[in-house]
């Protein structure tokens, strides 16, 4: 395995300067965030991640605020009547645009099943009620990442216990997910189940191999394996290192986009790779999420650093001539999130190897290898 890119302490900086008061901004200038585009659900859901993440190397204190805030504007963003998500929400914190898309329903689940299990009981009470209220007006949708992010959110809400509701979706999802990726296994040349790779793929794979553990289902974790596989030697440089499929995507038969490549697609292959190494114990698959951690170090087409560790900020991409320096909100929070993944891969490993270790016997001391 290549050097370990050294993980940062946690740095709230640039998260701190994209929120206010309601949440997080979608897009910013340069570091300055930029109003005018107002919020989105999908940015606040990943953002609320990123705080229960946080919760866990600082502690609840420290992120309750933001992490309130982030749980209201999701409560805010469900309009029961519909049983959906709206998205888009201005700087008069007036909706816009209706009902936001399917992608947009399965982040708010996802985040409201990960917040399932916050450390502050009377949070994660209130994170259940949205989630229940919720849950029946998913099960239309069909859009594979959204599917994707309600497997992973059903996963996390029944980890934490919560009614038989969840328990059914959760199947109900797997299922679906499973069908999808089952069809398109029998084509060796295109494993993937759309006739186009975009964005953010990793994600259905994650889903399918968390899953897939989850079920004791053997051909899903074998599926969501070599899918795995099959997208990241399509996303490895001769060189080596990541290069991740362009803003201008993969169309079956055609040649893969080399820009602008995105963070949220080495971050998904990264959180993929973590679900792997979990459904099979195979250590190759944290050697992909270093892989795809160093993308963000310079480990990249151009050789340029992508992370602000300091001030816990991702450029939005690689452009032909270099980084995008606009530091918006996606952009860092999948990088805030890739950080703590991959702390806590590296973290649980030492401590594993620490147990292994030959324990002193009657109080002798055990040399150290030479």
């Amino acid at each position: 395995m290549p050097e370990l890119v050294s993980l940062p302490a946690v740095s709230r900086v640039h998260l701190d300067e994209l929120s206010d008061g309601t949440g997080i901004f979608q897009h910013a200038i340069h570091a300055v965030p930029d109003p005018a585009h107002g919020y989105c659900t999908d940015d606040v859901a990943r953002a609320l991640q990123v705080d229960l993440l946080h919760a866990r190397a600082i502690g609840w204190n420290a992120v309750s605020g933001h992490a309130w805030r982030n749980l209201r504007f999701l409560d805010e963003a469900f309009d029961a009547d519909a049983g959906r998500f709206r998205n888009f929400r201005g700087m008069d914190r007036a909706w816009i645009g209706g009902l936001g898309s399917e992608d947009c329903q399965g982040r708010a689940m996802h985040a409201l099943g990960d917040a399932t299990a916050a450390p502050d009981p009377v949070f994660a009470a209130r994170a259940i009620d949205i989630f229940e209220r919720a849950l029946p007006g998913m099960r239309g949708l069909r859009a594979i990442r959204a599917v994707a992010s309600l497997v992973l959110g059903c996963d996390a809400a029944v980890r934490t216990g919560i009614g038989r509701e969840a328990v059914g979706a959760y199947a109900t999802f797997a299922d679906r997910l499973g069908a999808r990726f089952a069809v398109a296994a029998e084509r060796s040349d295109w494993p993937w189940p759309e006739g186009i790779v975009t964005y953010e793929n990793g994600l259905p794979v994650r889903a399918l191999l968390v899953a897939g553990l989850a079920h004791g289902d053997r051909e899903m974790i074998d599926t969501g394996v070599r899918v795995l596989d099959w997208l990241v030697a399509a996303q490895t440089a001769s060189a080596g290192h990541c290069s991740p499929v362009g803003n201008g995507w993969w169309v079956r038969g055609g040649t893969p986009a080399s820009f602008d490549q995105q963070p949220i697609e080495p971050v998904s292959l990264l959180l993929a790779s973590e679900a792997a190494h979990a459904a099979t114990g195979d250590e190759r698959h944290v050697a992909t999420m270093e892989w795809a951690f160093a993308w963000f170090a310079g480990a990249n087409d151009l050789g340029v650093r992508i992370a602000d560790p300091v001030r816990g900020a991702s450029c939005d991409g690689l452009t032909p001539t270099g980084a995008n320096r606009n530091e918006g909100a996606e952009s860092t929070l999948v990088w805030l999130s890739a950080v703590e993944h991959l702390r806590l891969v590296r973290a649980t490993r030492v401590a594993r190897a620490v147990a292994r270790r030959p324990q002193p016997a009657d109080g002798l001391l055990v040399a150290a290898p030479a």
